[in-house]
């Protein structure tokens, strides 16, 4: 069966270039509609030219398809809200977001200013935030949405140097795990891609160059588009890098009762149990857990 997205509109943030220029693209040419935003800036978020996302919108129309350009900055609320904006003035509704835009400001965190953690912070969760923000009440309101989070492996395992980087990718699986919950019941889906892939962010990470070739771009969105359709799942997370793809899941250990008298000696005595991860599983909410707790 193939995946089309005729009559649907999309917004990429983060569009012009790398992955987000290689979700656009295809949401293009399989009938999307779609909004490229970028701010034009550096990989550390400085400067700024709308050149980026209106050269992706040229290739869009030169392949036949429809697109707009947005030079509006995530991090910023009203741009924000412009981004979503114009989607709906241009084509009349808004089907699928795609929160792709960030920056690095990468430095131990001993290094590291605190100016460059709240910004990385900024871009990527609360970017991501704003926009979901501006474009939820219109999803929610006609009875369909589906909105695409970027996480990390260095969010979902740590990386060294990017301590501002890993807690913004992190808190979107956060953002994520509620939005599934409170999207579901209006056919507002919500996932998030955790990409491995050669682009200007990853081009200086130390990356052996037989390796960055191999991490297209293009290899990332068959997956973030398969969580952007009709037929996606929700509340799921997917790595996706080199032609690999795979559902990444936060688990929890069957756990030990220790009962209402545990005491320090009792938590370290059974350490062994407690941290045993055999029979470990996902769940769905975090009144689930405190469930399991009570039914030990």
């Amino acid at each position: 069966m193939t995946i089309s997205f005729e009559g649907k509109v999309a917004i990429v943030t983060g569009a012009g270039a790398g992955l987000g220029k290689a979700h656009a693209l295809e949401l293009a040419r399989r009938g999307a509609k779609v909004v490229v935003n970028d701010l034009g800036g550096s990989v550390d978020g400085s400067g700024g030219s709308s050149a980026a996302a209106d050269a992706v919108v040229d290739e869009i129309k030169k392949a036949g398809g429809e697109a707009i350009a947005n030079g509006a900055s995530v991090s910023d609320r009203t741009g924000a809200q412009t981004i979503v904006k114009d989607a709906v003035d241009a084509f009349g509704r808004l089907d699928i977001l795609i929160n792709n835009a960030g920056i690095l400001r990468d430095k131990s965190f001993v290094k590291m200013e605190l100016d460059d953690f709240e910004l990385v912070m900024s871009v990527h969760l609360l970017g991501s935030v704003y926009c979901t923000k501006a474009a939820w009440p219109i999803m929610r309101e006609q009875g369909y949405g589906r909105i695409v989070m970027t996480t990390s492996s260095s969010g979902l395992y740590g990386n060294f140097g990017q301590s501002n980087y890993g807690a913004a990718k992190l808190g979107l699986v956060g953002l994520m795990n509620t939005l599934k919950l409170e999207g579901q019941k209006y056919n507002v889906h919500v996932n998030t891609i955790a990409p491995v892939a050669g682009t200007r962010m990853t081009e200086n990470l130390g990356i052996p160059e037989e390796v960055f070739k191999q991490l297209k771009p293009e290899l990332v969105t068959p997956a973030v588009l398969y969580l952007a359709s009709d037929v996606a799942p929700t509340g799921t997370v997917i790595e996706a890098g080199a032609g690999y793809y795979s559902k990444v899941h936060i688990v929890e250990g069957k756990g030990v009762k220790l009962g209402a008298e545990a005491t320090l000696e009792d938590f370290e005595a059974n350490w062994d149990k407690i941290s045993d991860m055999s029979e470990a599983k996902p769940f769905n909410a975090g009144a689930e857990v405190t469930m399991k707790i009570f039914t030990a």
